[in-house]
């Protein structure tokens, strides 16, 4: 199963990337991931992207392309592969696409967690805690913490960060939709309702020729 997962932000594709990966037996590429072992490496690669975050600058595509190009070599991908967060943008899509070409791989589908209101998706964030102590995540509304714990609120989980983050992906991410979608590649599981209802949607969407 080689596939991406594309969504907003708070649509839970990283609750369902880890369903989808242990079901099929295969690893969630997660471009993040990549940058930070190649930084602590100190590979050729990994200097490149450090050069360019020290700088505040993005790092450049060619560097996260040719990331991802040696992920896909290891032998736990060799199966298959899930990229959630990856790509982001249609220049990237098509440089993934090139390096698929060259490593003769196709994606079998890619799933889109559609159909989450932004206000539904502030509110999964925003409500979100955690426990200093055990690192463990809480939601104030969905799955409350017990009286007396220490929360955390992370920065990236208040209001504005959110907003900002999603007003992002409705620029750039978004536009990933009809490009896949031209190619015959798209599946829409509707992102709303039971966790295991939108579990059974997206495994019979990948399963979907």
């Amino acid at each position: 199963m080689r596939t991406i997962l594309i969504g907003p932000p708070g649509a839970g594709k990283g609750t369902q990337a880890k369903i989808i990966c242990e079901k099929y037996g295969i690893p969630q590429i997660s471009t993040g991931d990549m940058l930070r072992e190649h930084k602590r490496n100190k590979t050729p690669l990994g200097l490149e992207a450090a050069k360019a975050m020290d700088a505040g600058l993005l790092v450049p595509d060619a560097v996260v392309i040719g990331m991802v190009e040696e992920r896909l070599k290891a032998p736990d991908a060799q199966q298959g592969f899930l990229f959630d967060g990856f790509p982001r943008t249609v220049p990237q899509a098509e440089s993934l696409e090139a390096s698929l070409k060259r490593l003769e791989l196709k994606l079998d589908g890619v799933v889109l967690i559609d159909n989450v209101p932004d206000d539904l998706i502030v509110e999964r964030i925003c409500g979100r805690r955690t426990d200093k102590t055990t690192g463990q995540i809480y939601h104030i509304k969905y799955n409350p913490p017990p009286l007396g714990a220490d929360l955390d609120h992370r920065a990236d989980d208040k209001e504005e960060t959110v907003r900002k983050r999603l007003t992002e992906y409705h620029a750039q991410t978004a536009a990933l939709i009809p490009f896949y979608e031209s190619r015959g590649l798209l599946r829409r599981v509707h992102g709303v309702g039971e966790m295991s209802a939108i579990t059974e949607q997206m495994l019979a969407a990948l399963q979907a020729k």
